[in-house]
């Protein structure tokens, strides 16, 4: 079955999640609408990504499952706007930090089907993980549906939405901690005499293997970290200068404190 797929705001995730829908998920540009307050964002959205365009109302009207891709401020203006275009049927996926089901709920309705997510960059890439949970008007079929959609573009996870605010800061703020790590690991070659392209190619590959091997060997981090820490080494040398400078609790209280900016939006 075709589904017609809106978006209200064509960004940098909706336009991953829409690369998602059209490589992986078998959706077609034709069966994609977007708007955007931005004429040149829409633009290249038509272009780029071969979908329609329209007004906020039109997508709202038009289609059977509509993501609410703008940013967590303007939420509240769209849903005033297009709340009448809304029907009892539609499945609504919204991607905004601390926009909680209850809130949307109530400012969309209380029968309305809702999915809230939070997705990450690495979606640019095929990459992402979302965090994932839903209202109680959504079916079962219905969220294995949302949850089809949401894969093509990385990993979905169904979640308590008591965690929505961890995954923000563990998985949706997270790709920026680990950009400052890569660029610092950059740097630090960069200082012992390896060109700049070549640091930022050997930091980035360890850090997409390192990953890699957590994912797909399932052991513990702290094991993987064992059996690179020969006795006496130079890795354990690194890592011992690490602890000493508070990397840990660094990384702890950052994603605490995103956390707590996350239940207060």
């Amino acid at each position: 079955m075709k589904y017609k797929v809106g978006f209200i705001g064509c960004g940098n995730m909706a336009s991953a999640i829409i690369g998602g829908l059209k490589n992986k998920a078998d959706i077609s540009g034709s069966s994609i609408i977007v708007s955007d307050a931005s004429e040149n964002a829409l633009k290249k959205a038509a272009e780029k990504l071969g979908v329609n365009t329209g007004d906020n109302c039109m997508v709202a009207a038009s289609c059977d499952v509509l993501f609410l891709s703008v940013k967590p401020q303007y939420y509240e203006t769209v849903i005033n706007e297009i709340k009448d275009n809304i029907t009892t049927g539609q499945l609504i996926i919204t991607i905004a930090p601390g926009k909680t089901l209850k809130w949307l709920g109530e400012r969309l309705g209380a029968d309305k089907k809702i999915v809230r997510t939070m997705p990450n960059t690495p979606a640019l890439v095929g990459e992402g993980i979302t965090g994932v949970c839903k209202n109680e008007n959504v079916t079962d079929s219905e969220f294995d549906h949302a949850m089809s959609l949401l894969q093509s573009f990385g990993l979905a996870e169904e979640i308590p939405e008591s965690l929505m605010d961890v995954c923000v800061s563990v998985s949706g703020s997270s790709p920026a901690y680990v950009f400052m790590f890569i660029e610092a690991m950059a740097d630090a070659a960069v200082a012992d005499g390896m060109p700049r392209d070549k640091a930022y190619k050997f930091a980035a590959q360890s850090v997409l293997g390192s990953a890699k091997m957590v994912l797909e060997t399932g052991s513990h981090p702290g094991v993987l970290k064992d059996m690179v820490c020969s006795p006496g080494g130079t890795t354990i040398e690194a890592v011992r200068v690490l602890e000493e400078k508070g990397m840990r609790s660094a990384v702890i209280e950052a994603m605490k404190a995103c956390t707590k900016k996350a239940k207060g939006l």
